[in-house]
């Protein structure tokens, strides 16, 4: 790991059933994760994808680059443009600081609309034995 290092971009396509199956795995029943019409009444086009379903594939983008070893010490992230379905949104990260077997990466993920989710994740790579 080292300071400046870029992360490769990973593209996610935002389909219908993402947004829909992230919100039932999280328990975030609120309609405008599920119900269409029921978003568009509330002001959005579409149902959008919840906060709990971003800091997953934050997180996954963050272990998919650093390995089954790597381990989330801390994750914190800000929403802005919704991801509606028929987005793809594009993660990419930059490894800001290391300190030992731990880094701390900034993290920016776009949708055509602009900047879905932004912030940092703390991630710790043991490099001992088993």
């Amino acid at each position: 790991m080292t300071a400046g290092v870029e992360l490769p971009p990973l593209e996610i396509p935002i389909t219908r059933t993402l947004i829909v199956s992230g919100a039932i795995a999280s328990r975030d029943y609120q309609d405008v994760h599920h119900d269409a019409e029921l978003a568009r009444r509330k002001g959005s086009p579409d149902i959008f994808m919840n906060i709990l379903t971003t800091n997953g594939l934050v997180g996954r983008y963050i272990t998919d680059h650093f390995g089954p070893r790597a381990v989330l010490r801390r994750v914190a992230i800000r929403l802005g443009a919704p991801n509606h379905p028929g987005d793809t949104m594009v993660l990419t990260g930059t490894v800001e600081q290391v300190d030992g077997d731990t880094a701390t990466v900034r993290v920016v993920g776009a949708n055509a609309v602009g900047r879905h989710v932004t912030g940092t994740v703390t991630v710790t790579v043991p490099t001992g034995g088993a």
